[in-house]
């Protein structure tokens, strides 16, 4: 046995043995070496599992178009209103949008055609070791923010601490795993790892903001500022009209114009972002032609409000995009720290009084499909699937944390009749109340003297007119639910701090979760303000499932835990699921052109400021 011996010291020994000596020594020394880890190589790319898909001299993603015409305007509609232009700290739930990416960018760029893979924009390369414990950025010397100042390692750590300690709730979370970060000089960034056993976590680090130093002040960074932002991206704040517009012009000066992972998109000169407080005139601005690009989400508009004149004579486009992401869940989410709402037999009770078939025939034309899973329509899914032999050893040691019809794969949300008044499911749900200890008392559901009584806090008449129907649904097993219908910044405020009973959230998913589940879902989070864990959940199995995602070394591994998880939140009944479509909804100008690839994972439109289109006559 070797032990801890170093090759130093066999060789040391081997030059003062005897031949036999030595050659043992000499056999040991080469056993080592091959046993020795290589040293990490600067390479070009970053994947979750596996390698790039892409080599080290790709021209650009295969879903840009590097010979788009540059030039035009593009106008953005979006619903709302904003108070802020600092999309990172806690108060970024009203922050202006089509900041990120456009004048704000991280230190690597993903592609959209892989589930977690990076590739270079500020770093132009990454070192990181087989076990992750390590990892090195390499900035490009040619990077610099728009006033001209050049992008150092002290940028990066400024960052870094910056966002640690004000950020974001899943940045304090996902950057506090960090050992150690530190800079041996201008251009290099190394974070030590060691002990989280996490390897998304240096694809998390290389996504991360680089914000300027020289112009960034950290005292004031939590409150909300109206300031024009300094940023890496190709376009700069031009004008701000606070709560309703937003400007942004294309930098001539944008120092990653030719890198292959910016190559093809960010074709507009301007890109004019104008915000509707009401979905109707916001609707009413894009069939006037004042706006260029609608993500539809109303099956009502999208089966019979699109018969006006533009879209009739081939001046608006309207289309039906798809691609392999998961669909991700919405649906009406319990907040557990309310003592209501404790009993998961409860939970799933008020579950079973969502009328779904009514619903979609009533008021979406039948166009949405009841969503199964946080993970649906994916190989992630667990829906449909029993929990294979691996999946059953990853949640071995919670044995209570998932119901066995989930566990084979055989569960699915309640079916009612369609009629919007169930007789049957209304019964099944007051004999599981009834074993919580709930029943009716002169028409209202009581239970150790208190009544069944809770407010389900909206933001739009949309959601408001699918909180009354289910209102209406547990009104008639005895339930007060009470909808209340806010404005966007109270709503946001409320959403921070946990300060509703009942709200509709959305859980969109990726191809490859890993940290951000943490914010959602994780223990931590269900104390700390401004996080996305809605449900207030606190359970050691979803804490324990989401490391096994983020320490999986396999594609295989990785499925495994996420299923397995998916099963672990359905078991929950943290909320009641809603619908989704299978496909995106779009219409735009027909003077706005994308590339006919998309990509496979995402939203086939990016974002809101489509960064991949381009204006087919400029001028």
């Amino acid at each position: 046995m070797v032990g801890s011996m170093t090759l130093f010291a066999i060789r040391a020994r081997a030059r003062s043995a005897g031949p036999l000596r030595r050659l043992a020594a000499r056999a040991v020394m080469a056993l080592l070496a091959a046993c020795a880890p290589a040293a990490a190589q600067p390479v070009h790319g970053l994947a979750v599992h596996g390698a790039p898909a892409l080599p080290a001299n790709f021209d650009h993603f295969p879903y840009a178009d590097p010979d788009a015409k540059k030039g035009g305007r593009l106008r953005v509609g979006l619903p709302g209103t904003f108070d802020s232009l600092n999309p990172f700290n806690v108060k970024s739930g009203t922050a202006a949008q089509g900041l990120v990416g456009n004048v704000y960018q991280t230190l690597m760029a993903r592609a959209q055609d892989e589930p977690f893979t990076l590739y270079p924009l500020i770093a132009q390369s990454v070192e990181v070791d087989p076990a992750r414990t390590h990892v090195t950025f390499h900035l490009d010397p040619r990077a610099h923010f728009s006033d001209g100042t050049p992008i150092t390692a002290e940028d990066v750590l400024f960052s870094f601490d910056l966002l640690k300690s004000k950020g974001r709730p899943q940045q304090r979370i996902a950057y506090g795993l960090v050992k150690s970060i530190r800079a041996p000089d201008a251009h290099t960034v190394s974070y030590d790892l060691a002990g989280p056993s996490d390897r998304e976590l240096p694809l998390i680090l290389a996504i991360m903001p680089v914000l300027p130093k020289h112009a960034t002040r950290a005292e004031t960074f939590s409150d909300a500022t109206l300031a024009k932002p300094i940023g890496s991206g190709p376009y700069v704040v031009e004008t701000v009209e606070p709560g309703a517009r937003v400007l942004l012009r294309r930098d001539p000066k944008y120092w990653g114009v030719d890198l292959p992972s910016q190559r093809g998109f960010y074709n507009f000169d301007e890109i004019d972002i104008q915000y509707f407080r009401d979905g109707n005139s916001l609707f009413e601005a894009f069939k006037a032609g004042l706006v260029d690009y609608r993500d539809e989400t109303s099956t009502t508009r999208w089966s019979t409000g699109y018969d006006f004149p533009a879209l009739r004579d081939g001046r608006v486009v309207k289309e039906a995009l798809k691609n392999e992401s998961p669909k991700g869940l919405s649906g009406f989410v319990f907040n557990t720290r309310r003592p209501l709402f404790a009993d998961i037999r409860l939970r799933e009770a008020l579950g079973m009084m969502f009328d779904f078939e009514w619903v979609n025939a009533n008021y979406y034309a039948g166009l949405y499909t009841r969503t199964k899973s946080f993970f649906d329509e994916s190989v992630l899914s667990s829906s449909g699937r029993p929990a294979s032999a691996k999946e059953r050893a990853l949640l071995a040691p919670y044995p209570n944390a998932v119901r066995t019809d989930i566990l084979d794969g055989q569960w699915r949300p309640p079916v009612n009749d369609g009629t919007g008044r169930d007789r049957e499911m209304a019964k099944r749900a007051l004999d599981l109340l009834a074993a919580a200890g709930w029943k009716l008392e002169g028409g209202r559901l009581m239970k150790d003297g208190e009544a069944a009584a809770f407010e389900i806090m909206v933001k739009d008449r949309d959601q408001e007119r699918l909180a009354l129907s289910y209102a209406s649904s547990l009104a008639r097993i005895g339930v007060d639910a009470r909808v209340r219908l806010v404005d966007e910044v109270q709503y946001q405020r409320r959403r921070q701090k946990f300060d509703f009973d009942m709200m509709i959230g959305q859980y969109v998913a990726s191809a490859s979760p890993g940290n951000e589940q943490r914010m959602r879902w994780g223990s931590a989070s269900a104390a700390q303000e401004a996080s996305f864990n809605l449900a207030g959940a606190a359970s050691p199995a979803i804490d324990g499932l989401i490391a096994a995602m983020v320490a999986a070394e396999s594609e295989e591994d990785f499925t495994t835990a996420v299923r397995a998880y998916d099963r672990v939140l359905l078991s929950g009944f943290y909320v009641v699921p809603l619908f989704h479509a299978s496909e995106q909804w779009i219409a735009h100008s027909a003077e706005i052109e994308r590339p006919q690839r998309l990509p496979r994972y995402g939203s086939p439109m990016f974002s809101t400021t489509l960064e991949s289109w381009w204006r087919k006559d400029p001028k």
